[in-house]
C-alpha cells in the first residue's frame, strides 16, 4: 500500500533541461510544486572533473539508476525481434542531461514550424517524402519568439544575433527568424582555427557565424565566464559556466519557497480518476511506494521516459495508455539519428590546429544549406544542415582518428608514427540534418524485455528513408568543400552507423498538434484526453531542425507552464 501525501499543486516529474525550467514561472506564481527526480544532487567540485578517462571513457557518472534499468530495444522493422543497446545516452541527476550536454542552444528556423505547407507551397506536393506524417506545428515561430528570448535571459546563452527586428547583422547567422533582442552575452572567443575556418567559409560565398552556447562568455548572475578547459562534451562545468538547470532556474524556484525537490525518486505511474484526469502519481523511493496526489502533472522526462510513462499509465479511462485513445501514443517519433549515420566528415590538414580542449559549442557554423535556405528544386528533398567546425580534442579521442586510408592497418609502428605526427592535424564536423517522423517509424512497449520492476521497456521501431540520407549527402558535399578552402589535404566520410541506436535527440511520440487524430498533445503540450497532463520535453515536437533541440524543447516548458498558470481554474477545474 502507498503512502498517500499531503496533495499538492502541480508535479513535475523530472529536473533535467525542460521541467528544470518550468518549475521557475510556477513557483513564481505562488503555485506550490513538488519536483520529482530519479537522480539526485551532484556536487560540481566533487563530480565534475577536467579528466577525458572520467568524463569521456568512462562516461560522467549518473547520481540514479532509472536509465540503465529500461534502457530502450531496437528494430529496424516490425517481423524482427528488438535487441537492447548497451546504454542509455541521458542521465539521471537534478539538471539531467543539461548538465553533460554540449550546451548549443539553438533556435528553430521559422520554416521548421511550418514544413510541410511551406515546401507544398514552394514545391508542390510531392515534395513532401512518401510515408512522412509530418505536419505544420500548431504554433509559428513568432508564437515562441518571446519564450526564446526567455529562456536566453534567464539561463544564461551566449551568442551575437543576426536578425534583430528584421534588421539583418551578418556577424550573426543572416538565415534565423527575428528576434526581440541581443543574446545577454556576447558570443564564446574564437580560437586561430575558428578564425581560420571562417575566413576559408566566406572564400567560397557561404556564411559563417559563431553559434550560440548556454555557457557563459562573461561572469552572468553570479557565476563566472568560461574558462575554456574543455571536457563540455561530456562533462559538467565545476565552476558553474555552464547554464545547465542545477545552477541556473532550480536555485531560482527553490529560493521562492514553493519549490520542493523530492530526489531518488522512480516515478511508475501517472493515476487518473474515472473522468481520466489526473490526480497524482505514484512514484518508489529508497524501496518504498508514495502516491503524491497533485491537481496537474507536468512529465519532464526524456522522450523514451515520456512515451513509456503514458504508455504504462493504463486505467479504466486510458485503457490504452495516456493520450493513446485514438492510437498516437509513440507515433510520429524520430531523432537525428536517422539523418546522421554516415553523414559525418573528417579532415587531415597539413599544419597543427591547435583545437585541444576548448568547447564544442565555441565552434563555427554555416547555415546556407539547412531548412530551406537554398533552392531545393529537382534535388528530391527537403530541409538541409548545419555545418558545424568546433574546437575539444582530447588525447584518447584523437588517438582514434581516422586514418584516411594511409596505414595499412589500425595498430602497430606504421600506425603509432601516423598518429603520432597527425592527432593534432585532424578534425571531424558536426553535420546535423533535417530529420522527419515517419509511419515506419514509431515506439510502443517491448512485450518480451522488462524492467526491474517488471514492467515493459520502450520499444522502436525505425524504418529506412529517403528523404534524410539525401539530405546528409549533400551536407557531406558542403562540408567537404568548407574543409578544402581551409587547405584540408584529406577529406573522408566518417564511418557509418550500423542500424538504429539510442539518441540523445529524440523526438516525438507525445506529438503537439490541433488535430487529436494525429497527435497526443494540444498546441501548448496538454493531453487531449486528460487536460490537466502536460508534456514537457522534446516529445511534443514535430520536426527537429538542422540544430540541437534542447533551447526549443525548453521554450516549448516555459511556455506550458505559462498556459498552466494562466489557466489554472479551466485546467485543473
Amino acid at each position: 500500500m502507498a503512502t498517500r501525501l499531503p496533495e499538492t499543486d502541480v508535479v513535475v516529474i523530472g529536473l533535467g533541461a525542460a521541467g528544470g525550467v518550468a518549475e521557475l514561472p510556477l513557483a513564481r506564481a505562488g503555485l506550490k510544486v513538488i519536483g520529482l527526480e530519479a537522480g539526485t544532487w551532484m556536487d560540481p567540485a566533487r563530480d565534475y572533473r577536467a579528466d577525458e578517462i572520467h568524463n569521456n571513457v568512462r562516461s560522467l557518472v549518473t547520481t540514479g539508476n532509472k536509465v540503465s534499468t529500461e534502457i530502450p530495444t531496437f528494430r529496424t522493422a516490425a517481423d524482427q525481434t528488438a535487441r537492447q543497446a548497451g546504454r542509455h545516452p541521458m542521465m539521471n541527476a537534478v539538471g539531467g542531461t543539461s548538465i553533460h550536454y554540449h550546451a548549443q542552444s539553438w533556435r528553430l528556423n521559422p520554416w521548421d514550424f511550418r514544413i510541410r505547407s511551406a515546401s507544398i507551397e514552394r514545391y508542390g506536393a510531392g515534395s513532401i517524402p512518401e510515408g512522412s506524417t509530418v505536419e505544420d506545428w500548431p504554433l509559428s515561430y513568432d508564437d515562441l519568439e518571446p519564450w526564446y528570448d526567455n529562456i536566453e535571459w534567464e539561463v544564461g546563452v551566449s551568442g551575437k544575433a543576426g536578425n534583430i527586428q528584421g534588421r539583418i547583422d551578418p556577424a550573426g547567422n543572416i538565415f534565423e527568424g527575428p528576434r526581440a533582442r541581443e543574446y545577454p552575452m556576447p558570443p564564446l572567443r574564437g580560437c586561430d582555427f575558428t578564425d581560420h575556418m571562417t575566413e576559408a567559409a566566406r572564400s567560397i560565398g557561404f556564411h559563417p557565424y559563431r553559434g550560440p552556447a548556454a555557457i557563459n562568455s562573461q561572469p552572468y548572475e553570479g557565476r563566472p565566464g568560461c574558462a575554456f578547459h574543455g571536457y563540455c562534451d561530456r562533462g559538467g562545468c565545476h565552476i558553474r559556466a555552464k547554464s545547465s538547470t542545477d545552477v541556473t532556474t532550480i536555485p531560482k524556484a527553490l529560493a521562492t519557497g514553493n519549490l520542493v525537490v523530492t530526489d531518488n525518486a522512480n516515478v511508475r505511474r501517472i493515476e487518473t480518476d474515472n473522468t481520466g484526469k489526473a490526480i497524482g502519481v505514484t512514484y518508489i523511493r529508497n524501496g518504498e511506494e508514495f502516491f503524491q496526489p497533485a491537481r496537474a502533472v507536468l512529465s519532464a522526462c526524456y522522450t523514451y521516459e515520456n512515451i513509456r510513462l503514458l504508455f504504462l499509465s493504463r486505467s479504466s479511462a486510458h485503457a490504452n495508455g495516456i493520450g493513446n485513445s485514438r492510437g498516437q501514443l509513440g507515433r510520429h517519433y524520430f531523432s537525428h539519428w536517422d539523418a546522421q549515420a554516415g553523414a559525418g566528415i573528417s579532415a587531415l590538414f597539413p599544419f597543427d590546429l591547435n583545437i585541444w580542449y576548448g568547447a564544442i559549442a565555441q565552434g563555427v557554423m554555416v547555415d546556407d544549406w539547412a531548412d530551406d535556405n537554398f533552392d531545393h528544386s529537382g534535388m528530391g528533398f527537403i530541409g538541409g544542415a548545419s555545418l558545424h567546425t568546433y574546437t575539444e580534442k582530447h588525447p584518447i579521442s584523437a588517438a582514434g582518428m581516422n586514418t584516411f586510408g594511409l596505414t595499412a592497418r589500425r595498430w602497430g609502428s606504421s600506425w603509432k608514427k601516423f598518429i603520432s605526427e597527425n592527432a593534432g592535424r585532424w578534425t571531424s564536423a558536426y553535420v546535423q540534418t533535417t530529420t522527419l517522423p515517419y509511419e515506419n517509424t514509431w515506439a510502443d512497449l517491448d512485450p518480451g524485455v522488462v524492467d526491474a520492476f517488471g514492467d515493459p521497456v520502450l520499444r522502436v521501431t525505425a524504418g529506412a528513408k529517403t528523404n534524410e540520407p539525401k539530405a546528409a549527402l549533400q551536407a557531406a558535399e558542403k562540408m567537404a568543400q568548407w574543409f578544402r578552402a581551409a587547405g584540408a589535404i584529406q577529406v573522408t566520410p566518417a564511418r557509418g552507423g550500423n542500424g538504429p541506436a539510442l539518441s540523445t535527440h529524440a523526438h516525438g511520440g507525445t506529438r503537439m498538434g490541433l488535430n487529436p487524430d494525429s497527435s497526443v498533445t494540444d498546441a501548448y503540450g496538454f493531453v487531449h484526453d486528460a487536460p490537466n497532463i502536460g508534456m514537457l520535453g522534446g516529445s511534443v515536437m514535430g520536426t527537429a531542425g538542422a540544430r540541437n533541440p534542447t533551447q526549443t524543447l525548453q521554450a516549448l516548458a516555459w511556455r506550458t507552464a505559462d498556459h498552466l498558470v494562466e489557466n489554472w481554474n479551466t485546467i485543473t477545474g
